[in-house]
C-alpha cells in the first residue's frame, strides 16, 4: 500500500510582479496587521488577513493574555470577526505574516499553529470551496491552493 503525502505549493517572492496585485495586497494587509498584536509575553506579532468572497478584507492579530489558554490566534481572530460580522459571506482566502516585537518579518514564511488549521478546515467546510492561504516570510510567500494542504488528514463533522 502506497501511503505517500504530497502537498501541492507555489512560492513567489514578495513582489507585486510575482504575487500578483490580489495576492499582494493580501500579504500587505497580513503585514501591517501585526503591528496590532498584543504579545507582551511572546514578543511574536501575527498578523492575519482574510479576503471574503464578496472582496472585503478582515484583518486580526495575536492577543495574548497572562492565562495563556485565553488568548488567541491571528488567524482565528480574523476569522471569527469575519464569521460573526458576514455569516453569508464565505472565505476566500487567507494571509500570514509574522515578525518579532520591534524586528522585521521573519525571514522565512511561519504556518498557523493546528488549532488554526483545523478553524481553517472548518472555514473552509462552510465556503464550500478552497480557501486559498499565503504564508508571508520577509522575502517570499509560500501559497497553498486550499487549507487540506496545510493540514492533511483533516478531522471532519459526520
Amino acid at each position: 500500500m502506497d501511503c505517500t503525502l504530497v502537498i501541492h505549493y507555489v512560492r513567489h517572492e514578495f513582489s507585486e510582479e510575482a504575487l500578483g496585485k490580489d495576492n499582494f495586497n493580501l500579504a500587505q494587509q497580513a503585514r501591517q496587521a501585526t503591528f496590532t498584536a498584543y504579545s507582551p509575553y511572546s514578543h511574536f506579532c501575527v498578523g492575519a488577513a482574510v479576503l471574503l468572497d464578496n472582496g472585503e478584507t478582515v484583518c486580526g492579530s495575536n492577543q495574548e493574555n497572562a492565562a495563556f489558554g485565553a488568548g488567541t490566534c491571528a488567524e482565528r481572530t480574523a476569522l471569527f470577526y469575519a464569521h460573526a460580522h458576514q455569516p453569508d459571506v464565505p472565505v476566500a482566502a487567507i494571509a500570514i505574516a509574522a515578525r518579532k516585537e520591534g524586528e522585521d518579518f521573519t525571514l522565512t514564511p511561519i504556518s498557523p499553529c493546528g488549532i488554526c488549521r483545523q478553524a481553517l478546515v472548518e472555514a473552509e467546510t462552510r465556503a464550500g470551496h478552497p480557501i486559498r492561504v499565503l504564508l508571508c516570510g520577509r522575502n517570499e510567500v509560500w501559497e497553498f491552493a486550499t487549507v487540506k494542504d496545510i493540514l492533511p488528514f483533516t478531522f471532519e463533522s459526520f
